[in-house]
């Protein structure tokens, strides 16, 4: 339900526009208000599933989430859509984390952890991919409001089942957030992805572009100097000290750019471009979504037979492979959008299962959900920054077709270094 929302308003992004009276710039941020809040919440909501017990933590942000998902499904203008938007991101940032958590305290290190971390895996590629599907069905059947109407029945029937099937635990440790810290690093996240939106319209040399970026990145530094000196920290600095945390924390980055930026502009492409209605661009999607969903649950097999990092950077050479393709933008459905979607699915679907077991394994009970949190919070940040800076570079071209071509290239030249990030941060042998 959490990575779905991510996906499963890009279908209905011109139906909103066209309804709510939404500018081309605007209508980024009924990604991006999701996004940003879900990203920079993530490392105080994966701290809360430690402080406050993984079960009351994970009831209470499915809560909020429906409740979200409710004032979204009935806003009237833009700005109350946005503010609900930003109100499913905290309660997605309770939920992404603790999820996780739960299933790495749960499993002990070892095949039956992988194999969770696979179905986790698998389930929530499925529901990155399956956004476009629904969404384009809900959108053309009924309306796009209820891309996000659909998540308050959901949200029930999983607290119902969540009270019956979660176990009882306890708090691993005393309980207090770092609530500064969370509000520096989400405003400051904030402030650049406002900052690089706005360069659209008025350029990089701009004040109106400066202004917000120079203070996110102020903000980031006073963020860092907060942390150092506090008690309790959101992020203990000497945690992404470690080798193998920083490195999946910035593979993480750099994926995120690339995947959240390929769902939004293959989206636009295919109804903008390609004259596809809402329900014909959701089912484009369906091989996408098959082959997350495979690649994802075969993961736990090939790492059997080779090296979490090995895994990593063949999966990351058929990504590479499938950006390039999609890059050239050739005619037609099956060569343009469907085959370097295959290849790019397939590198998302095999990266993510190694990446999890690499951050957690060896990991303190007491900091698995802040772990989680980084892992997750990584991504979002690196899809909602590299959203912003995308749609920029695609605007600066004369036609769509030719900055989407653009965008996955660089969607590429970012992957590769991913793989440099493997080869120097990531052991070459792991548990």
């Amino acid at each position: 339900m959490v990575v779905l929302d991510v996906s499963i308003v890009n279908v209905a992004l011109p139906a909103m526009r066209a309804e709510l009276g939404f500018t081309e710039t605007g209508l980024q941020w009924v990604v991006n208000a999701y996004a940003l809040t879900f990203a920079g919440l993530m490392l105080l909501g994966g701290r809360a599933a430690d402080l406050f017990g993984r079960k009351r933590v994970f009831l209470t942000g499915v809560t909020v989430f429906a409740l979200a998902s409710l004032l979204g499904g009935m806003a009237a203008d833009p700005g109350l859509l946005i503010a609900a938007r930003v109100l499913q991101g905290v309660g997605a940032a309770v939920l992404a984390p603790t999820t996780l958590t739960i299933l790495t305290t749960t499993f002990a290190e070892g095949p039956r952890r992988t194999a969770a971390i696979s179905a986790w895996n698998a389930v929530g590629a499925a529901g990155g991919a399956a956004g476009g599907i629904l969404g384009g069905t809900l959108t053309e059947l009924l309306s796009w409001r209820w891309t996000l109407l659909i998540n308050v029945p959901i949200g029930l029937a999983i607290v119902v089942t969540g009270l019956r099937v979660i176990a009882r635990d306890r708090p691993e440790g005393s309980a207090r957030l770092d609530l500064p810290g969370a509000a520096l690093v989400t405003g400051a996240l904030t402030a650049i992805a406002y900052g690089t939106v706005e360069t659209h319209e008025h350029g990089w040399a701009s004040p109106v572009s400066l202004v917000p970026l120079a203070l996110g990145v102020l903000g980031l530094g006073v963020f860092v100097l907060v942390e150092s000196k506090t008690a309790r920290p959101l992020v203990p600095l000497a945690l992404l000290t470690r080798r193998t945390v920083a490195g999946t924390t910035i593979i993480q980055v750099l994926s995120g750019a690339i995947f959240f930026a390929m769902w939004y502009f293959l989206s636009l492409y295919l109804q903008t471009d390609l004259g596809y209605s809402p329900l014909e661009a959701g089912l484009g999607f369906l091989p996408h979504a098959v082959t997350l969903i495979a690649t994802g649950r075969g993961a736990p097999y090939l790492l059997r037979r080779m090296t979490p990092r090995t895994l990593l950077l063949g999966a990351s050479v058929v990504a590479i492979a499938g950006m390039l393709l999609q890059a050239a933008m050739l005619d037609g459905y099956v060569l343009g959008v469907m085959i370097p979607g295959i290849l790019m699915c397939a590198g998302a679907g095999l990266a993510f299962t190694p990446l999890v077991v690499l951050a957690t394994n060896g990991v303190r009970r007491e900091e698995s959900g802040l772990v989680s949190g980084v892992l997750g919070a990584s991504r979002q940040v690196g899809g909602s920054l590299g959203l912003a800076g995308l749609a920029t570079v695609a605007a600066t071209f004369d036609t769509p077709t030719a900055g989407y071509s653009a965008v996955f290239l660089v969607g590429a030249g970012l992957m590769a270094v991913s793989i440099v990030v493997a080869l120097v941060f990531l052991a070459r042998k792991s548990r």
